[in-house]
């Protein structure tokens, strides 16, 4: 599994989707990181590989790093791209030239949809297999609308959205939504409020890559996530209460 994830501040959204991705049972994990990070992230993360990828003055990622990116994801079984990546204008503008070039099954989250939301059209032209993931948040930008408007109509925008675009879609939030591309909706009852806390989404993101990086079906890993991280996040507060529950307790 590849991960295309981080930016200065933002190291442990790259961190807690790396280790999502090896908790859930992907073999190999490599971290692509902004060059400027990479020896802070070789020192935090000790089962993933790193990769350290040309840089904005901001330290996101640059467009110069598009080649040895496209060369990278080559190589790969399942990408994940987005978490943390920042909203830098010159990383969204990579982000928007990579998309259609990623033929491997591909989770985007995060900045990654952000950036998209910019050329929603764009979604059109991307023919690789992708999950999106978006929080309420994120759908709503995607179609122009308010979150609030995107809570009231969960599973019809769910639904409507995935096979409009031919995207599998991960709605967040309580009762995660996940809609297949011919209208197939699962609706997750797995998780708690305990979970509305900085990260766990970066997880979830790293979690379906990884079962994607085992040949399951678009529909089945996003289904399988969501479902055991929502597992994950109930254990965890059995164990200490939903209060003060964080990321890396999933």
């Amino acid at each position: 599994v590849f991960v295309i994830a981080g930016s200065v501040g933002l190291t442990g959204a790259a961190a807690l989707c790396s280790l999502g991705a090896l908790r859930v049972g992907a073999g190999l994990v490599t971290l692509g990181i902004p060059e400027s990070l990479n020896d802070l992230m070789e020192i935090k993360l000790t089962e993933v590989m790193t990769r350290p990828f040309p840089e904005t003055k901001a330290r996101s990622f640059s467009p110069q790093a598009l080649p040895a990116l496209v060369s990278a994801i080559e190589r790969m079984e399942a990408v994940a791209i987005g978490p943390g990546v920042s909203q830098e204008p010159q990383t969204k503008q990579l982000v928007r030239q990579l998309l259609p070039r990623i033929t491997k099954p591909c989770v985007l989250d995060a900045d990654a949809l952000n950036a998209v939301a910019e050329d929603v059209p764009l979604l059109k032209r991307l023919l690789g297999p992708m999950i999106l993931t978006p929080h309420p948040g994120e759908m709503g930008r995607l179609i122009r609308l308010s979150a609030q408007d995107v809570q009231r109509d969960r599973e019809r925008i769910a639904k409507e959205f995935a096979m409009k675009h031919n995207k599998v879609l991960v709605l967040k939030g309580h009762r995660t939504v996940v809609s297949n591309v011919d209208g197939e909706l699962y609706v997750n009852e797995t998780g708690n409020p305990g979970m509305a806390s900085g990260g766990c989404g970066d997880v979830l993101t790293g979690m379906i890559a990884g079962l994607l990086g085992q040949r399951l079906s678009l529909f089945d890993a996003a289904q399988l996530g969501v479902y055991l991280h929502g597992l994950a996040g109930d254990l965890a507060a059995g164990q200490g209460g939903q209060i003060g529950l964080i990321a890396s307790d999933l």
